[in-house]
């Protein structure tokens, strides 16, 4: 083992169950320490751990060869969380609550954050700019033209951007699309994605006292200011327009991506979709129940459907993707896949032992989730893309976003396939971007 390079143990990790059954994933922080050496040390920081960020804390921290020295969010609760999940997994953490002071800390290596939509993309380019590598949590960006200026600062100061598609660093989601890339359903032309949740009304808001242990000034950030309201925060902000995507590039940018991956597409030629908020009438902005559809000129298909209040599974899974060719169908779901030919007969199956549950915000499976975090480490060392590098996750959080667009619209879009530009409506392009709090533009 000593041999194997670096990038070689991470492709024999990721190829693992090649075979129709794949069991519960063994590569774990441990091992992949032993291969990289324990000298090799990257300092990570980590930016909002109200629930995810927390125990990706700890994911961080196991690692033999990785330090978490710095805990930052806004609100003191959760930056006693995130503390408290680095010193379980053996750390010793700062806290800080404003991520610039952070960056000027030249001992930092990396930042992984785990914010509202908003920050995603300022944090990542503040974070280019002062040197450090990137783990940023889904979606990309907040509008397609921040997801441009994440790749432009990537490769103008030259760093790790990942993106958190856990699944592009999956075996059994590996091996589905290898499968699929390699004809086992020939030509597909159509594909269909989907996610269920039970969520409930988040009511109607009202102006209130900013609790004592949030900075909501900084929480805002670069979004232009709003007044408190007491259902906000922390994760109702998901569903207004000015800080979160909705359901769609919340759990939709997973599902997408892993389709244009098997298909191999960039941006689509049409775009429309439909919905509401049909469950509840309260302050949530986003369509609760929601259909993109994104047409590929005359090779494809793709639509995804987005069920935010009624759990119901979908060909028996909470979430998952259906790709359907001319000699069969390939459903992938979490860690595995299933083919069945064009009789509905089951042909092939890779099975997998890992619990994932997939309506779970903090970590649906964090054994998988150090698998792509090992990809993160090995590619900051090794000065190459990651798994989910920002410039292909850009395209796929475009593609999301331009269903929210036609849906915000109303309008069945345009778009030039080259770029993923909206071609002759003036009032969608004016969603390509947003407006800043003055002071907290984003720029290269």
């Amino acid at each position: 083992m000593e041999s194997t390079t670096r990038r070689q143990f991470i492709r024999q990790v990721a190829l693992t169950g090649a075979g129709l059954s794949l069991g519960a994933t063994s590569f774990t922080a441990k091992s992949y320490a032993r291969i990289l050496g324990a000298n090799e040390r990257v300092n990570v920081a980590i930016m909002g751990t109200n629930g995810r960020g927390a125990g990706m804390a700890r994911n961080f921290q196991s690692f033999e060869d990785v330090d978490v020295s710095y805990i930052c969010d806004v609100d003191e609760k959760a930056l006693t969380r995130g503390l408290e999940a680095v010193i379980r997994a053996g750390g010793n953490a700062k806290s800080e609550k404003d991520i610039r002071k952070v960056l000027d800390d030249k001992a930092v290596d990396a930042l992984y954050y785990a914010t509202p939509d908003h920050w995603h993309a300022p944090a990542a380019i503040m974070a280019c700019k002062a040197g450090k590598h990137v783990y940023g949590e889904k979606p990309c960006s907040h509008t397609p033209h921040e997801g441009e200026l994440m790749i432009a600062a990537a490769r103008k100061y030259n760093r790790v951007v990942q993106i958190g598609a856990q699944r592009r660093s999956w075996a059994g989601v590996i091996a589905a699309i290898n499968e699929l890339q390699n004809g086992i359903i020939g030509k597909v032309y159509f594909a269909r994605a989907w996610y269920t949740n039970s969520r409930k009304s988040i009511g109607f808001g009202k102006p209130a006292p900013v609790p004592d242990n949030l900075d909501f000034e900084l929480w805002q950030g670069p979004a232009p200011r709003r007044i408190y309201k007491d259902n906000l925060i922390h994760y109702n902000w998901h569903w207004f327009w000015h800080w979160g995507t909705g359901e769609a590039l919340n759990n939709g940018t997973h599902e997408i991506d892993v389709i244009r991956w098997g298909l191999g597409v960039d941006y689509p030629t049409n775009v429309s979709s439909e919905g509401s908020r049909f469950c509840f009438k309260d302050d949530w902005e986003c369509p609760d129940t929601q259909i993109i559809n994104l047409q590929f000129g005359d090779d494809c298909l793709v639509t995804w459907e987005g069920r935010s209040c009624n759990s119901r599974n979908s060909e028996g899974i909470d979430r998952g993707v259906i790709f359907y060719g001319e000699n069969g169908s390939l459903e992938t779901g979490h860690n595995g896949y299933r083919v069945y030919d064009l009789k509905n007969k089951l042909v092939k199956e890779l099975d997998s032992k890992d619990v994932i549950d997939g309506r779970d915000p903090s970590s649906p499976s964090a054994n998988l989730d150090k698998v792509h975090i090992a990809d993160f480490i090995d590619a900051i060392k090794n000065n190459r893309k990651p798994n989910a590098d920002v410039a292909e996750l850009h395209k796929s959080t475009v593609l999301v976003q331009l269903g929210n667009i036609a849906w915000r619209t109303g309008q069945r879009l345009t778009v030039d396939p080259s770029s993923g530009h909206i071609l002759n409506s003036n009032e969608a392009q004016a969603l390509w971007t947003r407006t800043y709090e003055p002071g907290w533009e984003p720029t290269v």
